[in-house]
């Protein structure tokens, strides 16, 4: 089974997708526990949310469940908000705090799973940015997510619909950022700008305006396409076509920045 898909398009954005995936090899799902197996922490329907939105986007997507190994995780285990409840590179708990595991991961098993599923992504999407970049003289990585709008154990309160990571403005160029925003702003969708959610190791580790690259998170609140945010996770085809409507536009905007070359210039200093 290849862990990755690749659909490469000749413009100058890319969608990643590391949490969309639902694939667990049999030796590892009967590791995990009842609730583990209901793989309740997936991006769900992602890939169906962006199917067409940009007709030359690159796409590049994991296969494979964040329970295998998480793909928008630092492959050393270190924390992206320390002093806060999150996951790890191979979660041993859902997002509720709850254990997943029957039989968790040993070190060697998390090494092998590293270099057989995460190390896999991260050279395909590595080798698209260069082959995007090298074609445009810039490459925009838009990160692709989704998630619960209500988890006490990782935030307070409900998620907005919309939110926008660029690790405080540092992973891209100003223009896409605002540009984002502002279309944000204009939908009838709540939104914020690096709060929670700030962009995860995908963003912060790709994202390098100064070397023409750029990367934005855009994490979405389930409860903004799906039926309901439970088992069985359905979409909501009314739902989704008028989000689909605003992140159209986001992904539009994104590509006209790019191909304008308004970000060859230092605009973001």
């Amino acid at each position: 089974m290849n862990p990755v898909s690749v659909i490469s398009g000749e413009g100058p954005v890319i969608l990643g997708q590391p949490h969309s995936g639902v694939y667990v090899p049999d030796e590892i799902k009967a590791r995990l526990n009842e609730r583990g197996q209901a793989l309740a922490d997936t991006d769900w329907h992602v890939d169906r949310l962006y199917d067409g939105l940009l007709a030359e986007a690159t796409i590049v997507r994991a296969d494979f469940h964040r329970y295998v190994i998480d793909a928008n995780r630092d492959p050393s285990g270190a924390s992206l908000y320390p002093g806060q409840n999150t996951t790890g590179l191979v979660p041993l708990t859902d997002f509720d705090g709850e254990a997943i595991w029957n039989t968790p991961p040993t070190k060697e098993d998390i090494e092998r799973r590293r270099m057989e599923y995460h190390a896999v992504y991260h050279l395909t999407l590595a080798s698209e940015i260069d082959r995007i970049r090298d074609a445009h003289g810039v490459a925009v990585l838009y990160d692709c997510h989704s998630i619960r709008s209500q988890i006490p154990y990782l935030f307070d309160g409900k998620l907005p619909d919309l939110n926008i990571g660029t690790n405080n403005g540092a992973t891209c160029a100003k223009a896409i950022e605002e540009a984002a925003a502002e279309l944000c702003a204009a939908s009838d969708f709540s939104f914020v700008v690096n709060g929670r959610f700030r962009g995860g190791w995908t963003t912060r580790h790709y994202g390098d305006p100064g070397t023409g690259v750029h990367a934005i998170q855009m994490e979405i609140a389930q409860s903004a396409y799906l039926e309901t945010e439970d088992a069985p996770f359905a979409y909501s085809e009314a739902k989704a076509e008028k989000l689909r409507a605003t992140l159209k536009q986001i992904l539009e905007r994104i590509e006209e920045i790019a191909l304008s070359r308004e970000l060859n210039g230092a605009d973001d200093d």
